[in-house]
């Protein structure tokens, strides 16, 4: 693990200390109770106030409580938690229906992050980890991400991860070329679901479906995977129409009730 910082350490400090009383401190009692240098109290109070994780109490002059920032945090953190824990019994129905291993995953920047897994009960299976982070352009669920975001924001995203250096190639059939990338999503756009051939696996191909939010918000997909064995048309067309399913039974799950708005947007569930 790297070095602690001191400065964001004793912020944190700050912020967890209004998890006592009554919630609302001042900084002479903050100072006080973390044994800091006033100056020093008094330039993170304000650092936290101008970002919002902290506001002065109207009716009590030199008095702060946790600001609106903290609670979008937290309800942020819930959602991701509803979701991942809908996305598991989702996930677990649609695997007891093939057999085989089924994701539930999330789009950070250019990556995407499986928040919920269910193993095939096959012996040769795909070998995947919740919390793995994956580049979203090699995956059937970060191209279906990927695809669902506005056409402004996509090239935002792609410009920057370009800023790094080349698309990673994790294996000969990635989509590691831009443009190749582009024409692929704008298809994905246009079928409502994403496949998935070898590209971030040599023996492995998937499919993957939308997760929308109340709001038709795209918040997650939900993919199936199998060993390029057995992989077939058929196969790919019987999957494709138990994630399509398995990602509606989620989206439901959710609070969406079908249809949604024009365009495609991925956010957070509402």
């Amino acid at each position: 693990m790297g070095r602690l910082v001191p400065a964001v350490t004793r912020a944190f400090d700050i912020l967890e200390l209004f998890l006592q009383g009554d919630g609302t401190l001042s900084a002479p009692e903050i100072t006080r109770r973390l044994q800091l240098p006033r100056t020093t109290t008094h330039e993170l109070v304000a650092t936290l106030t101008a970002r919002n994780y902290l506001v002065q109490v109207p009716e009590q002059p030199g008095r702060y409580r946790l600001g609106v920032r903290t609670y979008q945090l937290g309800s942020r953190y819930a959602e991701q938690l509803d979701l991942a824990a809908e996305g598991h019994q989702v996930a677990r129905e649609v695997a007891d229906t093939c057999g085989e291993t089924v994701h539930v995953a999330l789009l950070e920047d250019m990556d995407v992050i499986y928040i919920a897994k269910v193993d095939s009960t096959h012996a040769v299976r795909m070998v995947s980890a919740t919390g793995r982070r994956l580049p979203a352009h090699c995956t059937a669920v970060g191209k279906m991400l990927l695809a669902s975001l506005p056409a402004s924001e996509l090239e935002a995203r792609l410009e920057e991860r370009l800023e790094e250096g080349p698309l990673e190639a994790m294996t000969p059939n990635s989509l590691s070329d831009p443009e190749v990338l582009r024409a692929a999503l704008a298809e994905i756009r246009i079928l409502g679901v994403a496949v998935e051939l070898q590209e971030s696996n040599p023996d492995v191909s998937c499919v993957a479906a939308p997760v929308r939010d109340r709001a038709g918000r795209v918040v997650a997909a939900l993919s199936v995977s199998v060993p390029v064995h057995r992989w077939s048309e058929d196969r790919e067309n019987e999957l494709t129409a138990l994630a399509t399913k398995g990602a509606g039974e989620l989206s439901a799950r959710l609070g969406h009730r079908g249809g949604h708005p024009g365009g495609h947007q991925v956010g957070r569930p509402a």
